[in-house]
């Protein structure tokens, strides 16, 4: 397996996490902060940050940009999806439905379960509702035009959020791992290519810690899935495989249509 391949990449995202003092303490402490995307919520509506798009940058830059938000906002709006049908499925159970349910929930460790959160978590659906809204603003700020396949990914997301959540828990969990996997990545990339981007447009350093924000959010709930046994699920290399491929095939198609 070559070293920069997917799931390695997250395994070693999940050890930093997990295994350094310095990174464990960072996460720590974003917790103590307003994240950036509270811009987005707040009452004063003549922030720059949040009104305006960089109009000096070149046609290239300009490009990037347009498929960044266009991609991203497809790729929040298909998660949303898929935590809807995964939650059609399996919002009653008591282990994993209060995970994926708009609630901020205790989940204590049990005798009769190997693992249950110990620790208090919010729940993922609601995150990804947040940035799915931060995303259409972002959108909207920056004349993104969507892509034209959103209805596509409204339904390819409930399907794939249905399926794996039919194939049990823990391939529910497993689909979340895979695909929290590939977009962790994914906004890694975007911030290097933002990187590009004036620093001087008060719009830029607020999109780049939004991506940082969101970025962080979904390594979290790749941390809640593997948790909850998502290795544990029938055929899981096989699965994860093929719905992270298919992850990194729907980022293409949205970036160009």
């Amino acid at each position: 397996m070559a070293l920069g391949s997917s799931p390695q990449r997250g395994l070693i995202l999940r050890w930093c996490r997990t295994r350094s003092p310095f990174i464990r303490r960072a996460f720590t402490s974003r917790a103590n902060r307003t994240p950036p995307s509270a811009a987005y919520f707040a009452d004063k509506v003549d922030n720059p940050a949040v009104t305006t798009t960089p109009c000096g940058i070149s046609q290239e830059q300009r490009h990037a940009l347009d498929r960044a938000l266009r991609v991203d906002q497809a790729g929040e709006l298909a998660a949303n999806y898929i935590y809807m049908g995964q939650a059609a499925v399996l919002g009653r159970d008591p282990t994993v439905g209060p995970l994926i349910q708009a609630s901020t929930v205790s989940v204590a460790r049990s005798r009769n379960t190997n693992s249950r959160l110990s620790r208090q978590t919010q729940d993922m659906w609601s995150q990804e509702k947040k940035h799915l809204e931060v995303m259409n603003k972002l959108q909207l700020q920056h004349r993104v035009r969507p892509t034209l396949l959103s209805h596509i990914a409204r339904i390819g997301g409930y399907g794939l959020g249905t399926i794996t959540a039919l194939m049990g828990k823990e391939a529910a969990m497993a689909c979340t791992e895979a695909v929290e996997t590939v977009i962790g990545e994914h906004y890694d990339d975007q911030l290097k290519e933002f990187e590009n981007l004036p620093e001087s447009h008060p719009s830029v350093p607020l999109l780049k810690g939004v991506i940082e924000e969101f970025r962080d959010d979904e390594l979290e709930h790749l941390d809640v899935a593997v948790e909850n046994h998502s290795q544990r699920a029938p055929a899981h290399a096989l699965l994860s495989t093929v719905v992270g491929a298919g992850c990194k095939v729907a980022i293409e198609l949205c970036k160009r249509i």
